[in-house]
């Protein structure tokens, strides 16, 4: 990340020696996430989940310290082979229960995997809302102020964090207005019969009306 800091410098380097105008702006993924509804609904779900494996944890830890205490103060009345056996429990016990602490909440666990695929659509959004804002103003480089590259000092003209929180939201809307949309159509769908009339048989009826209409007009004489 040092390396790709002192790229970004000497890039911002060469477009100033070549006379060229450099537009940089900056955002904040925190202060984003924040203020995004999605972000804390999938926060919320993560906490629910986290606190249940918690519970768990703190339960089974609980059920091996009253193993412990009951062996202490039973030990007196047991053999050393009942002692042993008991021991070679509580040690699988805790064994057990150091793995499920790591399956949970290690460094690879289902709490880091199950947040970053619930946070991934989000940060897509907060992606593809940069490269349309870049695109559309012209923006030679974005920052992230809540990422490793420490920025000593930003001016809060060049936040565009506001922005990006905005294009993300409209998408959001869009969103929400095509879905309805194609409610409404499956709904209006639903109340077409089952047998549409097909073209081809309006075009019989019609002829057989029309034939009907013809056998029913009265025959003119001729005269001389």
């Amino acid at each position: 990340k040092k390396n790709y800091f002192f790229i970004i410098l000497f890039l911002i380097s060469y477009l100033v020696s070549a006379q060229r105008s450099v537009k940089i702006g900056y955002i904040d993924t925190e202060y984003i996430l924040e203020n995004l509804p999605e972000y804390n609904q999938v926060s919320d779900r993560l906490e629910e989940k986290a606190a249940g494996w918690k519970k768990e944890i703190e339960d089974r830890s609980r059920k091996i310290e009253q193993k412990k205490e009951a062996l202490n103060s039973e030990r007196i009345l047991l053999t050393d082979e009942m002692i042993d056996e008991i021991e070679e429990e509580i040690t699988l016990d805790e064994e057990e229960l150091s793995e499920y602490q790591q399956k949970r909440f290690g460094p690879r666990g289902d709490l880091i995997i199950q947040k970053q695929q619930l946070i991934q659509p989000i940060q897509d959004q907060i992606f593809n809302a940069i490269r349309e804002l870049a695109e559309s103003k012209n923006y030679d480089f974005i920052f992230d102020k809540s990422a490793d590259i420490v920025m000593l000092y930003s001016d809060k003209r060049f936040d565009v964090s506001e922005q990006i929180l905005r294009t993300i939201s409209r998408a959001n809307n869009r969103k929400k207005v095509d879905s309805r949309k194609d409610k409404r159509e499956i709904e209006n769908q639903s109340l077409i019969d089952d047998e549409p009339i097909l073209i081809s048989d309006l075009e019989n009826r019609e002829k057989e009306n029309n034939k009907e209409e013809s056998n029913e007009k009265p025959k003119k004489k001729l005269t001389v």
